[in-house]
């Protein structure tokens, strides 16, 4: 891999002044420091989990071709094996697009795929077998998040209780462990306001360089995520394991600043990229609320609870949701009931639910081309949870958006063709290396 030096010095200088406009984006919810792809996207990359007796059995990064003109279109072109079931789940590109990191939840392996020599064909180029003793105990790397030179990883676990303290996990580009950023809780604060609220768990994390601010989530930890669903959800004691925070931090300083209580495992967050947007949302699972994050008139930064996902009697589960490039949509997708709901979320505190779309019989993961023209969804949440028999539908599928509906384009069977449980999508194309 390159030597990140110089890519840290500048990334130091556009930390410092650069402001981050949507512009700079990839699809509508990755890195801001990260090349966006402007024109058509060539390829779907599917971190997909491995399923015992069903092709190869592993963990795999599956290639889809995506190409308009393409005689391949809408179809796997290529697959590479890690070995092994290792809870596929997140990942994302190094801040250059050249190296794509994915996690496993369970054996806390990261798996590093060289996308940029061949973006029709990634080839795994290490492996990173060290992240719980590097980093002092952290267990299941889960988001990966691009920085200047490094790479963020939010954690969900430990190695001591297997419970829901976590941390965030810093490395450089090539490999090389960093430092480590416990999550506060009551007895060990580091300065956070409302620190009493602080549960220790993590999820997502999220920034916005122009305010200097750094966000996280919560989720739940390995001794509930490795679980069958059906057992945590009838363990009352296993349903109070579930984190109910979002943690808002210095990211120059990498220091906490404010908890804010987010009753329900609030999940992914996606900030907003308008110059003068300082807000973000998240979406608590287990409640169905639509939460905002947002720095008032005064510039105290705060959260509130600004809309419903569904009917919450029905337990939808929201498991994923994207913002659009121009940050007035919202497309949220619910596990339980297969459902996409787009909300214009124009004015952030009054989302308004526009159009639903049943896309399968369960459903997990969403991600937008940038242009706002495609939507991309996968069906798998954890191996453990995915729904059972007939039920258990996985597949990458493909929707035309025309600012009022979704329409299916193409769809990828992954039972039929035994690849196993598509989770995680990202994105390539060939011209961000020429």
């Amino acid at each position: 891999m390159h030597t990140t030096r110089g890519f840290i010095l500048l990334g130091l200088v556009a930390l410092l002044a650069m402001p981050v406009p949507g512009a700079f984006a990839d699809e509508t919810c990755q890195s801001p420091y990260m090349a966006k792809i402007k024109g058509h996207e060539e390829f779907v990359y599917l971190w997909t989990l491995g399923e015992e007796g069903v092709g190869d059995g592993s963990d795999k990064l599956v290639t889809v071709d995506v190409r308009p003109d393409s005689k391949t279109r809408g179809k796997v072109i290529n697959t590479a094996s890690v070995g092994g079931r290792h809870e596929a789940h997140h990942g994302g590109f190094t801040d250059d697009r050249r190296h794509l990191w994915l996690g496993g939840l369970d054996t806390s392996n990261i798996f590093v795929f060289d996308v940029a020599t061949d973006p029709s064909n990634p080839k795994l180029v290490k492996t990173i077998t060290d992240f719980v003793s590097a980093s002092g105990g952290a267990v299941g790397p889960h988001g990966h998040y691009a920085l200047p030179g490094r790479m963020m990883i939010a954690a969900l676990s430990n190695n001591k209780d297997h419970g829901g303290r976590t941390a965030l996990v810093e490395y450089n580009n090539d490999g090389e462990y960093v430092a480590t950023h416990w999550m506060p809780i009551p007895s060990d604060a580091m300065g956070a306001e409302n620190a009493a609220a602080a549960d220790g768990f993590g999820y997502d994390v999220r920034v916005l360089p122009r305010k200097n601010v750094m966000l996280t989530s919560s989720f739940t930890g390995w001794t509930n995520y490795m679980m069958d669903f059906g057992q945590v959800a009838q363990d009352p004691e296993a349903m109070k394991q579930f984190g109910g925070t979002c943690v808002l931090w210095d990211l120059h300083t990498k220091k906490p600043r404010k908890v804010f209580a987010v009753p329900g495992s609030p999940l992914e967050i996606r900030f907003a990229w308008g110059e003068d947007h300082n807000y973000a949302f998240t979406i608590a699972s287990l409640t169905s609320k639509i939460w905002l994050v947002y720095e008032d008139e005064t510039g105290v930064w705060q959260a509130k609870a600004v809309g419903e996902v569904g009917d919450p009697a029905k337990t939808p589960l929201p498991v994923a949701f994207s913002m659009s490039a121009d940050d007035a949509l919202i497309f949220v997708t619910t596990f339980s009931d297969g459902v996409c709901r787009v909300y214009n979320v124009e004015d952030p505190f009054t989302p308004k639910l526009i159009h639903e779309k049943v896309i399968g019989k369960q459903l997990n993961m969403v991600s937008q081309s940038w242009d706002g023209k495609r939507v991309y969804f996968s069906s798998s949440v954890l191996s453990n949870w995915d729904k059972k028999g007939e039920d258990n539908e996985q597949f990458l599928k493909a929707y035309a958006w025309d600012g009022k509906t979704l329409e299916l384009d193409f769809s990828v069977d992954f039972n039929a063709e035994k690849l196993g449980r598509p989770h995680l999508m990202r994105f390539g194309a060939s011209e961000l290396y020429n």
